[in-house]
């Protein structure tokens, strides 16, 4: 199999990661997500619960400065690492599914990557997250906002094109449709007609 690159965008509540790691399964390619936190957290010396603070959030702009491309905001660094570390990968011939990061965007110079997002209906996403996180409807439907804020605010930062604009990515479905596996099956259809066609 020629490599591929499948980057996953989410509105959270989703079902995105559950998709994300089918896809990792069904093509048998490492998925990176939490796997960049340790990463950086080895190389760094820091703990990963410290990067974990930082991981995919934007700046702090009060104190924080760039002078001749350095920044001191621990946010810009951990994000500039993780696009590093994916890039490498990217550059180095490897396959895999990666969750987030600006990926679709980041990645986009090479033609191996296939860029999906993940959204949901409301109420379906506050369904899921109430049982997965064992919230009732109100706290549900307030930590999909925070979530989804911040992710926001973070690919809008590091990014041109705007979070969850379908013109960003080769393919955006609502997985409330037709369910996570199915919609992991389809999408599992998708690309394998995208690797034929190439």
């Amino acid at each position: 199999m020629s490599q591929i690159i499948i980057s996953i965008g989410r509105e959270f509540g989703s079902g995105g990661r559950a998709i994300a790691e089918k896809l990792a399964e069904k093509f048998d390619i490492p998925l990176y997500d939490r796997h960049l936190i340790t990463e950086i957290a080895e190389k760094t010396g820091m703990t990963e619960a410290e990067v974990e603070k930082y991981n995919e959030a934007p700046k702090m702009k009060i104190i924080s400065r760039r002078v001749n491309g350095y920044s001191n905001s621990i946010e810009d660094n951990i994000a500039e690492m993780q696009f590093d570390i994916l890039d490498k990968k990217a550059q180095s011939g490897e396959s895999f599914v990666v969750i987030g990061r600006c990926s679709e965007t980041k990645l986009k110079k090479y033609p191996a990557l296939i860029s999906l997002f993940i959204l949901g209906d409301m109420d379906k996403k506050i369904e899921r997250v109430m049982k997965i996180y064992e919230l009732d409807e109100e706290e549900a439907t307030k930590f999909i906002a925070k979530k989804d804020k911040k992710r926001k605010r973070y690919h809008n930062y590091h990014c041109q094109g705007k979070w969850g604009d379908s013109r960003l990515y080769d393919l955006s479905v609502n997985s409330s449709k037709l369910g996570i596996d199915k919609t992991a099956d389809m999408l599992e259809s998708y690309i394998r007609a995208r690797i034929e066609a190439e």
